[in-house]
């Protein structure tokens, strides 16, 4: 990646952060939102964290999360320090579990073909792949 490209996606992220994530999260999680509420708690704070994100669920009880911004962002710090997190989608809670780094082909066999195709137009390269706890929701 370009250092123009990463400065652009660093700029993005920010805003997102700040300004985008939290009119987000009025909605996250809801039946008929798209974004996910996922529920993480700080690695060195100990401070619980809710934060918007994609996630696609997946046969056998688990889901595929992108990570159009690489792998260091904090809350995916934080779900792998912790080896689980909470997270509402859909109008459902889960408990997940196993947080594990994959590529495009290792998590396109597991998703619908129109998510691969967006997914691969945004240039995502790498997702998290999660699973749920006992493969189900939770109350």
């Amino acid at each position: 990646m370009t250092r123009t490209a990463s400065g652009r996606r660093d700029a993005l992220r920010t805003f997102n952060k700040h300004v985008l994530n939290p009119a987000m999260l009025l909605l996250a999680g809801r039946r008929y939102w798209y974004a996910a509420a996922l529920h993480h708690i700080g690695r060195r704070s100990g401070r619980a964290y809710t934060t918007p994100i994609v996630a696609q669920p997946v046969a056998g009880g688990g889901f595929v999360i992108p990570l159009p911004y690489g792998t260091g962002v904090d809350w995916l710090r934080n779900i792998r320090a912790a080896g689980q997190a909470n997270i509402d989608v859909h109008g459902h809670h889960y408990v997940i579990t196993d947080p594990r780094i994959a590529d495009a082909q290792e998590a396109f066999p597991l998703i619908p073909a129109r998510l691969q195709r967006t997914w691969r137009r945004f240039g995502i390269e790498q997702y998290l792949l999660v699973r749920t706890v006992s493969g189900g929701e939770q109350t």
